[in-house]
């Protein structure tokens, strides 16, 4: 575990150097030699394979190879043939990636919003208000109708399609990162890491995981190079495609702010983007409450169609103290998918103790508690935590620094492994034995 301690470059020292990673200062390849002639298009497109063809190649084998996994399971076991086309269910194994949350986004899609607070008749249970399509965040639906009305595809297609290609942007943002603090080696770990942990089936599925996290991952890296203005739009970008982006907004103001008292620039560009990155998750919220007449009726609609209620964790503790005794009558209870949310709940401070130890930048320490914090406090599905985690990208950093040093063979078979079981834990538990 002594690589676990090891201090990273910035204000700390730069790790000892792994097998496959370039000397520090050395051009990473692909990159031209310095001082030597201008490549041409074709010289330029050769190296941005030679830099890029790994990270994707790395992801795509991982994930298709879990994908596959749960289409055939889900072939196999052929329950989804019994349920509902908006529950899990519909005509192909294919379809389940389209319903449940998918199937409110290729509403909006074909639709747009109305948004509105309906009470349900007689309602005196949890549920009091009808469900509305105003709870999704407009950016996902938005790309779905832009990419359906350029290629024909439909609303489901289209949503497939921009999951993933969103994938693997998020995968090469998360390579940038990682690759930054740790080498090349620990940032194709990383992507690997993405590939398989838990609540991945939602990558290749008509959510908006996939987008939220390219965006969460870029923005953390315009931060760590210090380009405000890409920081600014991209947070800005991401408020537009989940509500808890205001944990990125929260990060990417703490950095400026760093940055600005320890004067390493202009206090101008930081400020600039932490003014405009919560324009994106508040301008949505207001519209919404201007809609509906009722400037808190995004909250009371989660609230009272979904069940989602910040309870300061009262929830999250109850299943924690049920689970390991095996009882199961608290609310929302779904014991397979809420056992694996309990594995990655745990896990989830293990990990940010050992990546805070790596005193990496500001901004990716702030975004991971912030959003842990978050998910934790809110009343929900609890099986859903593992979706709701995965695009907490810093996480895999310590793992993938400590992983870096395994031979090529051993990381295959790892990863490998854990590729074809996650078509189980990431994908079939998550959609047909819970509710994603």
């Amino acid at each position: 575990m002594s690589s676990m301690t090891t201090r990273l470059p910035g204000p700390a020292a730069a790790p000892p150097a792994t097998p496959g990673d370039p000397a520090p200062g050395d051009p990473a390849p692909g990159d031209p030699a310095p001082g030597g002639p201008a490549p041409g298009p074709r010289e330029r497109l050769r190296r941005l394979a030679v830099r890029l063809g790994p990270v994707l190649a790395v992801y795509g084998v991982l994930k298709l190879a879990g994908f596959t996994v749960f289409l055939v399971l889900l072939h196999s076991a052929g329950d989804f043939r019994e349920k509902h086309f908006r529950f899990g269910g519909g005509a192909h194994p294919w379809d389940v990636l389209g319903s449940w949350d998918g199937w409110w986004y290729q509403q909006i899609a074909q639709h747009g919003y109305d948004p509105a607070l309906t009470p349900v008749p007689d309602a005196t249970g949890l549920i009091t208000l009808e469900g509305n399509s105003a709870a999704f965040f407009p950016l996902y639906p938005a790309l779905m109708r832009l990419v359906s009305e350029i290629t024909g595809l439909g609303p489901y297609g289209a949503g497939m399609a921009v999951s993933v290609v969103c994938s693997f942007v998020a995968a090469l943002g998360i390579h940038a990162v990682t690759a930054r603090l740790g080498g090349r080696r620990a940032g194709l770990v990383a992507v690997g890491l993405w590939a398989v942990w838990p609540g991945s089936g939602t990558e290749w599925a008509v959510y908006s995981e996939s987008l939220y996290t390219a965006l969460a991952a870029w923005a953390c890296w315009a931060v760590m190079t210090r380009r405000w203005a890409a920081a600014g739009v991209l947070t800005f970008a991401a408020g537009l495609t989940r509500p808890t982006a205001f944990a990125l907004v929260a990060a990417l103001a703490v950095a400026g702010l760093i940055a600005v008292v320890r004067r390493r620039e202009d206090w101008r560009p930081p400020l600039a983007a932490v003014a405009i990155a919560p324009l994106g998750v508040a301008g949505y919220l207001a519209w919404v409450g201007y809609r509906m007449g009722d400037w808190g009726g995004y909250t009371k609609l989660q609230e009272g169609a979904w069940g989602h209620t910040f309870d300061y964790g009262r929830h999250s503790l109850d299943v924690l103290t049920s689970v390991p005794v095996g009882h199961f009558d608290y609310l929302f209870a779904m014991p397979m998918e809420d056992l694996i949310g309990v594995g990655v709940v745990l896990l989830v401070p293990v990990l940010t103790v050992l990546l805070v130890r790596l005193r990496p930048p500001a901004v990716l320490v702030v975004y991971t508690v912030l959003s842990y914090l978050t998910v934790m406090g809110t009343q929900q599905y609890f099986g859903n935590v593992s979706r709701y985690l995965l695009p907490l990208f810093p996480l895999f950093v310590p793992l993938a620094l400590a992983m870096r040093r395994l031979s090529g063979p051993v990381l295959a078979a790892v990863l490998g492994t854990a590729a074809l079981a996650s078509g189980s834990y990431a994908g079939y538990v998550l959609f047909e034995l819970g509710v994603p």
